[in-house]
């Protein structure tokens, strides 16, 4: 977060540095929630960032994101806020991209109520883009979680509902199950 595209400042760089130092091999998913997100690719890559998520209302120049993204050897996702539609991501987006986000609240903040309006871009995106990952971040718990799995996320960002319960453990055993038996379900559809 850099204080522009939303109000809280958290550095990154150097905190993936150190994480990447202390555990090696760790796979970081990093949503840049900045404005300019291509300031930022070559920091995050020499950080030891694995996946780096900007936001599509942050660019105007996605694809030469992407690129840039994937000559770094990250994989790239794109981001779209509550009040973007879904169909902002285009196709050419889409294929480029690893992974799409859906976020289920305003960016910025933890503890944030989870916006039921969102959920319906994930099943949108889930149509368009059946073998693509597609996460859901932002008021993601156990009250929340079912939707989110039935309608096509396979990548989940759970914070408060995980650092804030009396037992993290089950709430993300629970939180992995509810997906993975949301996934069999749809295999089965198939």
């Amino acid at each position: 977060m850099d204080g522009h595209f939303v109000p809280n400042i958290t550095m990154g760089a150097p905190i993936l540095s150190c994480v990447s130092k202390g555990v090696p091999g760790i796979f970081m998913d990093c949503h840049m929630m900045v404005a300019h997100p291509e300031r930022w690719v070559n920091d995050i890559a020499d950080a030891g960032g694995s996946l780096y998520c900007f936001h599509l209302e942050a660019t105007s120049e996605p694809l030469l994101l992407i690129d840039a993204i994937h000559e770094r050897n990250m994989k790239a996702g794109v981001a779209i806020s509550p009040d973007t539609p879904s169909t902002a991501i285009t196709d050419e987006v889409a294929d480029a991209a690893d992974m799409l986000l859906v976020m289920t609240v305003y960016p910025g903040r933890g503890g944030q109520r989870f916006l039921d309006r969102c959920v319906p871009k994930v099943s949108e995106l889930r149509a368009r883009f059946p073998h693509k990952d597609i996460e859901v971040d932002g008021g993601v718990g156990p009250k929340t979680i079912g939707p989110c799995a039935d309608a096509g996320s396979n990548v989940i960002v759970a914070g408060t509902a995980i650092f804030g319960a009396e037992k993290p453990e089950e709430v993300i055993a629970l939180l992995k199950s509810t997906v993975e038996t949301a996934q069999a379900k749809a295999a089965g559809r198939s």
